[in-house]
């Protein structure tokens, strides 16, 4: 078996797993009787881990060149506290198990791309042929989810997960070995978050993920209310990533023709109109339009933000950039936006939420555009330009 095929299996089965928590998880949290507050508090809570505890994680596996053990580690210890959530429907139980969950979840996602991009070595412009595996899998767990929750009930969310956890866990142990020469000095990717392109694509991935926490957090609870039933839902969401693999198979030609840059602010301006369109559309027709958008918002834009944080960050703490990466916008940037939607919906209905989405999004795109060479200097410009 191949790094390539190893690596593939692994962004099959954690996307797989995704695939059944994203969706349905606060789909079975509102079903158990939760409010906007809490299911937006659990979102927040698992969001929350994945700010800090990446960092801690890379800086790790990058000193002790231990990616492999600890990524190995977490897997298994991520399948062991999601079986806790089998004894209880208590918030404050659920919500401590959500953290310690995170805490060894949040950098599974952060590892397994710079594993990618090793694998990968010069051929990264290619990561969307690996990554569209995941896309693969996560089309198949929510159109089987859906029809599964149809069957019997939310509950069977909890054990599905639980089931492709272990799998996962288990076939890391095929993971190659990280490649990357031990260094004793400390990793440099610090200095490189003050440059000026650093920090105008930190700021924008948070407020572009920010922009996606109605959409993760209240998409399914906002067909439901549309009276919309669990099959439909599965489907919308298969629909959105069967769009995001077209995307990533060709993602050679994307970059080879667009620089990267350009791809992320073209991504941010469809994310605007994709939420003004959440806000307005009610029929099926029309939702199942706004899920093809998910090939940009999500496909274009993630492909992106993977291959901008590679080239940025230092040859020695390529581990570390990823996971500031997933911190500041998986992590930080969905914290904000889950809570902020939870409160939202506690006073509004549900499509203000994807007004507000819309408005962040905007804010996104304009700030990618803003010279910000004119604060950080020439350096700070240059160090984004595409190679």
């Amino acid at each position: 078996m191949t790094n390539r095929t190893v690596v593939s299996a692994q962004y099959f089965l954690y996307f797989g797993v995704l695939g059944f928590y994203l969706p349905y998880f606060n789909l079975y949290c509102y079903h158990i009787g939760f409010g906007g507050v809490e299911i937006g508090a659990l979102s927040s809570i698992r969001s929350l881990t994945v700010i800090v505890f990446p960092l801690l994680w890379g800086r790790l596996a990058d000193r002790f060149d231990s990616r492999k053990p600890i990524y190995i580690a977490c897997g298994f210890a991520c399948t062991l506290l999601w079986a806790f959530y089998l004894l209880t429907v208590d918030f404050t139980w659920m919500a401590l198990v959500t953290l310690f969950y995170g805490i060894f979840y949040s950098p599974l996602v952060s590892f397994l791309e710079t594993f990618t991009m090793e694998v990968l070595g010069p051929e990264k412009k290619g990561y969307g042929k690996i990554r569209a595996w995941g896309s693969l899998s996560f089309i198949l767990t929510v159109t089987l989810t859906g029809k599964l929750i149809g069957m019997f009930s939310a509950h069977v969310i909890l054990y599905l997960i639980l089931g492709g956890s272990a799998l996962q866990a288990l076939s890391s142990l095929k993971l190659p070995p990280a490649s990357v020469e031990r260094h004793e000095e400390a990793p440099d990717v610090n200095q490189s978050l003050f440059s000026g392109a650093m920090v105008k694509f930190l700021s924008c991935a948070f407020l572009m993920l920010a922009s996606h926490g109605a959409y993760y957090g209240f998409f399914s609870i906002h067909l439901e209310k549309l009276g919309y039933d669990s099959s439909f839902i599965g489907v919308c969401w298969a629909v959105a990533v069967s769009a995001e693999i077209l995307v990533m198979l060709k993602s050679n030609s994307i970059f080879s023709r667009f620089s990267v840059e350009k791809v992320l602010v073209f991504s941010m301006g469809v994310a605007a109109v994709r939420w003004f369109l959440l806000y307005k559309v009610e029929s099926a027709a029309w939702l199942l339009v706004s899920q093809i958008a998910h090939s940009i918002t999500y496909g274009s834009f993630h492909m992106s933000c993977i291959l901008y944080m590679d080239r940025l960050s230092p040859r020695k703490s390529k581990t570390m950039g990823q996971a500031v990466n997933n911190a500041v916008s998986y992590g930080l940037g969905l914290t904000a936006g889950f809570l902020a939607t939870g409160f939202l919906y506690e006073r509004y209905d549900t499509p203000v939420l994807f007004l507000a989405s819309g408005m962040t999004a905007v804010v996104a795109g304009i700030l990618f555009l803003f010279p910000f060479g004119k604060i950080f200097g020439k350096r700070g410009t240059h160090s984004g330009r595409t190679r």
